[in-house]
């Protein structure tokens, strides 16, 4: 049995990494919820990008609002193994917390690399949608989602509003409504005609605008997915140290 004052000058710190643990491990929680926020978020602002390059939606909102469950869990989890003061509660709260930083590590590089033939075929996908536009089909995810892009972001085209006269809906319809600037005073004689249009519909092309879009939130999901990675180090260590410390406690007192 070890000398009392040994055990004395032990509990404090045990004391001292439950705290930081405990305060580590909410604002761990917090990182959960903005994660979760940001895939809905995605999911309903970003739906309409992400369908431009697959025929089916993108799991990558879903994938980081499950992130995001899980890691609110996760939180909840480490105040309760903190609070019992279990080493093996600790040691898998650590386990944990290395396999949400290498995940997230992962995630942000490849986003990081892979973003330039991301943009690539963000744009060989939106040239294709323009070209088999139809309106009147209301299954077609990519023609509306080009109706969006377009209404939203005051755009028209790929390049610019001329890119329409080459498809085969410009023949039959002329120029979509959704790139008029005011639909009240667009006329579809005038949305036909290239030169009259010219003042009635946008006349920046959607490519630039939407690259601009999806890269500007790449860098901030990226940015997150980078700080909240490194900042899992912190508890891996807090985690480790605490059950060490609990550990040769228990040992000591025996």
């Amino acid at each position: 049995m070890s000398p009392p004052s040994r055990r004395l000058q032990t509990k404090p710190v045990i004391t001292c990494l439950k705290t930081f643990l405990i305060s580590y491990s909410l604002i761990f929680w917090f990182t959960g919820v903005i994660l979760l926020a940001v895939g809905v978020w995605g999911k309903v602002s970003l739906e309409n990008y992400f369908s431009l390059a697959s025929e089916e939606s993108t799991n990558a909102p879903y994938v980081l609002i499950g992130t995001g469950a899980i890691i609110v869990i996760f939180g909840l989890f480490g105040c309760f193994a903190t609070c019992r003061g279990s080493p093996w509660m600790l040691k898998l709260y650590a386990m944990f917390l290395t396999l949400v930083f290498l995940a997230e590590l992962v995630a942000g590089v490849s986003g990081f690399i892979f973003r330039h033939e991301i943009k690539a075929k963000l744009g060989i996908a939106y040239k294709n949608a323009v070209m088999t536009y139809n309106s009147t089909d209301s299954s077609s995810k990519s023609s509306i989602a080009v109706d969006a892009i377009q209404s939203t972001l005051y755009c028209c085209g790929v390049n610019n509003y001329t890119d329409w006269d080459d498809t085969s809906y410009f023949k039959e319809s002329g120029i979509p409504a959704s790139c008029c600037k005011d639909s009240a005073n667009c006329s579809p004689e005038s949305l036909k005609d290239p030169k009259k249009a010219a003042t009635e519909v946008f006349t920046v092309g959607c490519f630039t605008k939407v690259t601009y879009v999806m890269e500007s939130n790449l860098g901030i999901i990226a940015g997150i997915s980078f700080g909240i990675a490194f900042f899992q180090l912190i508890g891996i260590f807090l985690s480790c140290c605490l059950s060490r410390y609990i550990t040769n406690n228990q040992y000591e007192m025996v």
